[in-house]
């Protein structure tokens, strides 16, 4: 369609349905945060998690925790991993956004297509042979090289006569990820019994023993990247009419990719930085986001980041709670979860593309 004063523009997501995701997306994210803080081996109430969080910046309303060591629990152990289960999975989600609106297609995800593998890489070289020079940044600055050097290669390995196939793209994911799974066992061969360790949390994916510094690092990147693919909405909602298209109402479509991907190896390298390897959180909750209220980027793009904020908070409450005294991985469950959900997307994108021979 187009509008009265300005060029085409994809149709409005629907209204309703998009503030009322909102609400529930944000909703569900505070219960989620408050439960999620209170439970463990020393349980607080949620009013009391509530209460502590009010106090904490001034106001005195509503109970602190009953139990002496309950407030230092909250904000020393369960906070830490709260903040960073939102941001990572906002980061997850919002890359996952990203990379299919760049690719054009639903299949396309920071896991799917190897570019956390290969940010996974670089950070545990880091780790192997002892680089530090940049302090507590050096890991997500290594994961940051590592994702966009593993992004830029798998788009220009799928792109043919000037458009990117999805065929391609799943195909050199599949390359990508065994390529980076060799590289790191190789460092696993080559490191001492501590770096061992890290190594095997990268690839299961962890939240546990998240704290404030860890944060700190991996908030900015987290809000810079969002902010950032806040700022692109638009002009992939006119990408996603077709590149000519976009190119007539004054798209540099080349430089938007290449932005785009920047953007998207600075959200991978902010989730595996300290988290490890955590997968399909980027495919399902934009697809699904999108089911729910269509395909425009400027709703689509924070929804997702609230969304994947929402499922990775839930998925790390699984985590701690599925096993009494016990931390299951979760990029195991979100693994569980994400691969049936893939299959099903493939098999209903080669339904409507009539076939993919």
């Amino acid at each position: 369609m187009r509008a009265a004063d300005g060029p085409a523009v994809l149709p409005p997501a629907r209204p309703a349905r998009a503030t009322a995701l909102f609400v529930v997306l944000t909703l569900a994210l505070v219960v989620l945060a408050l439960v999620s803080a209170g439970l463990g081996q020393l349980s607080i109430p949620p009013d009391q998690v509530l209460g502590s969080v009010l106090h904490r910046i001034g106001l005195d309303l509503g109970p602190v925790p009953s139990h002496p060591n309950g407030d230092a629990a909250l904000w020393t152990i369960r906070f830490p991993r709260v903040v960073m289960a939102m941001a990572v999975g906002a980061a997850l989600a919002t890359a996952g956004a990203l990379m299919q609106g760049v690719f054009g297609n639903p299949l396309a995800e920071p896991g799917v297509v190897g570019v956390s593998s290969g940010a996974a890489v670089a950070a545990c070289s880091t780790i192997v042979f002892g680089i530090s020079f940049l302090g507590p940044w050096t890991i997500a600055v290594a994961a940051f090289v590592g994702g966009l050097v593993t992004t830029f290669l798998v788009y220009g390995l799928a792109r043919s006569g000037g458009r990117t196939e999805v065929v391609t793209l799943v195909l050199t994911g599949v390359a990508v990820n065994a390529v980076c799974g060799a590289a790191l066992a190789l460092l696993t061969f080559l490191g001492d019994t501590q770096a061992r360790e890290q190594i095997v949390f990268w690839q299961l994916g962890s939240l546990n023993g998240t704290r404030w510094p860890y944060v700190a690092v991996v908030a900015p990147l987290v809000l810079a990247g969002i902010a950032g693919a806040v700022l692109l909405a638009r002009r992939l909602d006119l990408l996603s009419l077709g590149e000519r298209a976009a190119r007539h109402l004054g798209v540099d479509v080349e430089r938007l990719r290449v932005v785009s991907i920047v953007v998207v190896a600075l959200l991978t390298a902010a989730a595996v930085a300290f988290c490890g390897i955590i997968a399909f959180v980027g495919l399902v909750v934009p697809h699904l986001v999108r089911m729910a209220v269509g395909p425009g980027h400027r709703v689509l793009v924070p929804a997702s980041a609230l969304g994947g904020a929402v499922l990775l908070l839930a998925a790390d409450l699984v985590a701690r709670t599925a096993v009494p005294y016990a931390d299951l991985p979760i990029g195991m469950l979100t693994a569980l979860v994400g691969g049936p959900f893939f299959f099903w997307l493939i098999r209903r994108t080669r339904r409507s593309a009539g076939g993919w021979a």
